[in-house]
């Protein structure tokens, strides 16, 4: 029987690095990772020589330009990597018939809601970074009607840049720290979002039909205060953590009041349990400390 291929790029990422670690338990694929320096989703046009080589059975684009503020400044390279990227990945997979999964974010959405977000709420994005993620959602589904989105918020892992590991460096650097309160959403560990991941490329493998928007992202809302007050205790730390308002914090870009994602879609479909964010907090914690 053939090998099956799958494609994994942006694989320095924190999602991309967590894939990598879970590599191992799917004998029954062979994985290929590639990082910028492999696979630009800077330069869309290198992408079809790059795939004759590959020949990839499917591909899993956790690539990303992520740096929210920046974008409000690197328009071009924001939009060229979130949506035309992403959009020249679905017209290859549709051409080679293969599944393509792409990743996008809460920020699609204006924030403004107080119910948690359905895979089929209207996008208003409320930023300029989630307006290059949602035209990278209608892009690709315009030339591919079989791609795969899932969104996801507040995403954090033992690896890469993030929430938990920046809170974790200031606590212990400085005595106190000012944390947005008033800013409510599900935190999201990559490891289980690349659990999830697997899930969907075995379900198609074995011929189940997966196409569409998802929502992915651990039980439970919280805000960033909270978020930090349970880092903080978890780690057992003495830093002293204050609640501010958003209007307290400006930022180049803005920033949604409310992110919370309906995941039930994603639960049925795969028919699986999501756990807490607290219990995957610890979980990541501890592969902090194991490093």
């Amino acid at each position: 029987m053939a090998i099956y291929t799958i494609l994994v790029t942006g694989a320095n990422g924190q999602l991309g690095w967590e894939l990598g670690q879970l590599a191992k338990s799917y004998p029954a694929f062979k994985f290929v990772f590639v990082d910028r320096s492999q696979l630009d989703l800077a330069f869309p046009e290198t992408f079809e020589k790059i795939m004759l080589t590959i020949k990839p059975d499917c591909i899993v684009n956790t690539a990303a330009y992520t740096a929210v503020d920046k974008s409000e400044t690197e328009k071009e390279l924001a939009y060229t990597v979130n949506a035309t990227a992403v959009q020249e990945l679905a017209r290859i997979s549709k051409d080679l018939s293969i599944p393509f999964i792409t990743y996008s974010t809460d920020y699609v959405f204006d924030g403004e809601a107080t119910t948690p977000y359905a895979t089929s709420t209207k996008v208003d994005p409320v930023n300029y970074y989630g307006s290059t993620k949602a035209a990278g959602e209608k892009m690709a589904i315009e030339v591919n009607e079989d791609t795969i989105i899932i969104r996801t918020s507040w995403v954090f892992s033992s690896h890469g840049n993030n929430f938990v590991k920046t809170m974790l460096r200031l606590m212990k650097e400085r005595e106190s720290l000012n944390i947005v309160a008033d800013q409510k959403g599900r935190p999201t560990y990559a490891k289980d979002l690349a659990i999830a991941t697997m899930k969907m490329v075995e379900a198609i493998n074995a011929g189940k039909t997966i196409k569409g928007i998802y929502h992915f992202a651990n039980q439970g809302e919280t805000n960033w205060f909270s978020f930090a007050t349970t880092i903080k205790a978890f780690a057992g730390l003495t830093c002293n953590i204050q609640p501010i308002e958003t209007k307290d914090f400006p930022t180049p870009a803005k920033r949604p009041a409310y992110s919370v994602l309906d995941t039930s879609k994603i639960e049925q479909d795969l028919e699986m349990d999501i756990r807490d964010w607290e219990e995957a907090l610890t979980a990541c914690m501890k592969a902090i400390n194991a490093h």
